[in-house]
Formats: structure tokens, sequence, C-alpha cells
């Protein structure tokens, strides 16, 4: 009955962190008195936490978000787990290091914007890999447990669009939407001039042999 939002500060580097506000209606919110109520910890990364996505599965709240290395250079993704709540005491950081973080060629130095879908008993984690315009392009992962993923498949899920198309420089930051009736469209973003302007597009996503497929 109540509408939790999570989103994040920005421009402190190593400082930014995610917050949760709480709202009755949708758009009166009040901030979490707890605020900020996750960063990163450990010496394998900076401390930075932004690009939030919140997920239920297993009876419990997964929190994914993008760190960097203490060098501040690589981008990758934590995760924290909560069985209640969503304070700052709430969230227990998975501490053995990054859930996911760049191995492939394309993904360069960089995953980030995580977007959360379960199917059947797995959960799919559809995510940017390199930076905006190098060019980014998603990926997608899947767990069975929310904290130990495997890629699918080693190219990308939706690439950068061929030269002259409306996304040549980019596809990237991916957020998923499950329609009433089961429908899961993946939204995300893309441009062909380096981001000088940016533009919005979606696909339907399907599924074959429990795995997803873009179904255009």
């Amino acid at each position: 009955g109540k509408v939790h939002l999570f989103y994040q500060t920005y421009g402190s580097g190593p400082k930014d962190a995610i917050c949760h506000a709480v709202s009755n209606d949708g758009l009166k919110f009040e901030r979490d008195p707890s605020n900020p109520v996750f960063r990163a910890t450990g010496a394998w990364n900076s401390g930075r936490a932004i690009d939030a996505e919140v997920a239920r599965f297993h009876d419990k709240w997964f929190l994914y978000a993008a760190t960097r290395d203490p060098e501040s250079k690589v981008q990758m993704l934590v995760a924290a787990v909560s069985s209640s709540g969503f304070g700052r005491g709430a969230w227990k950081m998975f501490e053995d290091g990054p859930i996911l973080k760049p191995e492939l060629p394309w993904q360069m130095k960089c995953i980030e914007a995580p977007a959360a879908v379960q199917h059947d008993d797995m959960l799919f984690l559809f995510y940017g890999g390199a930076y905006n315009h190098a060019p980014q392009q998603i990926g997608c992962a899947r767990s069975k447990d929310g904290l130990h993923w495997e890629r699918i498949g080693s190219e990308p899920f939706i690439p950068v669009g061929k030269p002259g198309s409306w996304n040549s420089s980019e596809s990237g930051h991916p957020g998923a939407f499950v329609d009433d009736d089961g429908q899961l469209y993946l939204f995300y973003q893309g441009n062909n001039d380096n981001g000088k302007t940016w533009l919005l597009s979606f696909e339907r996503i399907g599924w074959r042999d429990e795995l997803p497929f873009v179904e255009s």
C-alpha cells in the first residue's frame, strides 16, 4: 500500500550513495531518516553506490547498485540483502566482491544500470556494459540465489545499432517492466551522436528454453 523510491546522490564521486523515500499516494514522499541507506564498503571498492535496483527474490529484498574500484576507473555491480526494512541498518552487503565486473572485451571498463526480473525460480539481471558511447551495450546474467551470477552468452543481449541507425552510439541503461499479462518489456536509451541527444525505446522480451530473447 506504499510506494518506495530509491534514488542516488550524484557528483561526489566515492561519496555518492543510495537513498530511500516512501509515499502513501505516489506524489508526496518522506525521506528515510537513516539516509543514505547504502554505500559500498570494503577495500575492493571506492565506496560509491549509484543506479539502485531493488528486487524481491526468495523472500528477501536484494539491492543492486554500481560502484567503482578504489581508483574510480572500473565500474562494477555490488549487492546487499535485507530480510525486512529498507533503512540503513537493514542492508547487509555481499562482501566477497562485485557480483559482476567487466570481463568481456565489449564491456571494457564498466558494468552498471542493473535491471532485475524474476522468471520461474531464476533471477535475471540486464545491465549496461561499457561506459556511455564507448559504446555501451546491454548484457544479461542469471542467478539462482541473487548473489552468484552467470552471464547469458559472451555477446551483448541488445547490441549497439549499425552505423546510421538511431542507436549507433549506444544501447544502454536498461529498465525492465513486466505488464499484467506477463509480457516483459526492456526499455533502454540510445543515440547516434555521442550523447548530444537522447532517445528511449523498448524491446519485447520472450522466453525460450528458460532464457530471454528479443522477440523482434
